[in-house]
């Protein structure tokens, strides 16, 4: 057995001891079947209705998501940051318009739901599925995607909280943040989210809930941000999910310990020399949520992902594996009904150089995974990043409608390359500070 394969099992085996600390448990997250389940993240007290309206059973909202990212270096990419990546530049990320029918998270017997998303704005650069919209307008900073276009059951069958199933296309559920803005703590990403997991699948989940302490992850799909055909997948093979979700301590203790596996490097680089379908991607991720007090909330994200074939094989053409792997801890403190505090502290390390890069170009994303030649920012050699962000969180009370749902949340940011390879501000600096804020409306 080899050193990463102990590693792989070690990571998942350690969901069932691990004691750290977490966030809400947020869309990505399925409780146990007495709590709202992914399907259905808008599930609040009668007197606190969710934005957006409800026609016939269906729930229909809109979203945008405003910000600016201020770095004083001045450089033309804030290097680290994909979905703000820009700075000293406002950016339109999301519009974000969705329909979907959730699943009953009571429901004892057979349920049905769909859930349609779309967006436009620059994040759609980095979150597009291959070969879907990607070609509409690739040159422009704001683009179009499909977040989510899938079908849902609740199957009241083999357990006494029965199984829900999810077919088509969807985010992933590995992580703690999300693509949907509303749903993190901060307008940046993390390391983990943006470099370490998937964004999407097209496949079909299952979430089988085996009982109140214990839910069970299956699934298949076509790979890490692909669909179908030449142009929606970059190589012929199939991908594998699984993993377990732990809810204890009445709700306050949830452990989420997800795998994805298989092929993810394209055809066009590696063929006709070697096999793409032969060389594995392992995504691994653990995402504790420990509500310690009414109003701390804390996370800690563990994360270790690897690559068969790896930035050494691309370089010298001899297969040789690259490996990352993260921490990130957050904390969030509900100062008052309008105002939380939140923080996350991250270590990511790149061991090969492999995974960490910035884009040139606003179709920069998608040609590199599709395996054409395209213009990449990197570390210039294989280091440690290491980041801090501050913020809170604002969300103004009384509003009247369709402005209740809004989110303003200001941070600062420390970026740090810890091998001192001189990483941020286009290979000037070994570290970068950017201040940043955005404006999240729901309606």
């Amino acid at each position: 057995m080899t050193i990463y394969k102990l590693w792989h099992s070690a990571l998942l085996g350690a969901a069932a001891s691990l004691v750290a600390t977490t966030a809400p448990v947020l869309a990505q997250i399925v409780p146990a079947p007495a709590a709202p389940t992914a399907e259905q993240p808008e599930a609040a007290p009668a007197d606190a209705p969710p934005p957006g309206f409800w026609i016939d059973g269906i729930h229909l909202s809109a979203q945008g998501d405003v910000g600016i990212s201020f770095n004083p270096a001045g450089p033309k990419q804030n290097f680290g940051q994909l979905f703000t990546d820009k700075p000293n530049t406002v950016l339109l990320n999301q519009v974000l318009l969705t329909a979907n029918k959730p699943l009953d998270p009571k429901a004892t017997g057979f349920d049905w739901g769909f859930k349609l998303q779309g967006m436009y704005g620059s994040d759609a650069r980095y979150t597009h599925f291959l070969g879907e919209l990607d070609r509409v307008n690739p040159y422009d900073r704001n683009q179009f995607d499909i977040v989510e276009a899938n079908v849902l059951a609740h199957l009241p069958v083999a357990f006494d909280g029965g199984i829900d199933l999810k077919a088509g296309q969807y985010p992933t559920p590995l992580g703690f943040e999300t693509i949907d803005p509303s749903t993190n703590l901060f307008y940046s990403h993390s390391y983990i989210f943006q470099f370490g997991l998937p964004f999407k699948h097209t496949g079909v989940l299952t979430v089988s809930h085996v009982s109140g302490l214990l839910d069970v992850y299956l699934g298949a799909d076509t790979g890490v941000n692909t669909t179908f055909g030449p142009l929606g997948e970059n190589n012929s093979a199939a991908a594998f999910l699984g993993g377990v979700n732990l809810t204890m301590m009445d709700g306050n203790l949830v452990i989420l310990a997800l795998t994805h596996i298989g092929p993810e490097n394209p055809s066009r680089d590696l063929s006709p020399r070697f096999n793409a379908d032969g060389y594995y991607r392992y995504e691994n991720d653990i995402v504790v949520t420990y509500k310690a007090t009414s109003d701390l909330t804390l996370v800690t994200e563990l994360n270790l992902i690897r690559d068969d074939f790896g930035a050494t094989g691309y370089a010298t053409g001899k297969p040789s594996a690259s490996n990352a792997f993260g921490i990130a801890q957050y904390a969030s403190y509900t100062l008052t009904d309008t105002l939380t505090l939140n923080g996350r502290a991250e270590i990511f390390r790149d061991d090969n150089n492999f995974f960490v890069a910035g884009y040139g170009a606003n179709n920069g994303a998608d040609r590199f995974q599709m395996g054409f030649p395209t213009p990449t920012t990197a570390a210039l050699h294989a280091t440690t990043y290491g980041e801090l962000t501050v913020g809170v969180t604002y969300k103004p009370a009384n509003l009247p409608a369709p402005i209740s749902g809004l989110l303003v949340r200001p941070e600062i940011r420390y970026d740090r390359d810890l091998g001192g390879n001189r990483a941020f501000n286009s290979n000037r600096d070994n570290g970068s500070l950017t201040m940043a804020s955005d404006m999240v409306l729901t309606f």
